[in-house]
């Protein structure tokens, strides 16, 4: 293993972490109450690190959110690697936490937040094992 490919596996393992904490954080403010924008927040950074991760194992980054997902898009969907709803999971959890975060006087509620999250969960168990068997 060359110097690159152990640097993209320290990366890999790192955002992969970052991902199984985020969505802790996610369930724990869902328990205790935490405002469901929160919610959101924690469970697509988690979907986030997560595609960082297999964007790591390829060698490749953006400094953007939407690179990210652009080339998770690419490099994975289109690929047939994950299905399209694991695409449409990231891109709803993208703009339902770019319009708690950003946006004024936008009201998301604990159903939107429970859903996110259960798609996080998903996303992250399914990129974790994907990783595990390369």
């Amino acid at each position: 293993m060359n110097q690159e490919e152990s640097g993209n596996r320290k990366i890999l393992a790192y955002r992969l972490e970052q991902a199984k904490e985020t969505l802790r954080d996610a369930h724990l403010l869902l328990d205790r109450g935490g405002s469901p924008g929160s919610v959101i927040n924690r469970s697509y950074y988690a979907m986030y690190y997560a595609v960082q991760a297999l964007l790591a194992w390829l060698g490749k980054g953006s400094s953007k959110h939407t690179g990210v997902i652009s080339m998770f898009d690419e490099d994975f969907v289109k690929s047939g690697e994950f299905p399209k709803l694991m695409s449409k999971a990231l891109h709803k959890a993208f703009d339902l936490r770019q319009m708690g975060d950003y946006r004024e006087l936008i009201d998301l509620d604990q159903e939107q937040a429970k859903e996110i999250l259960r798609s996080a969960d998903q996303f992250v168990e399914t990129v974790v094992k994907y990783l595990a068997n390369k």
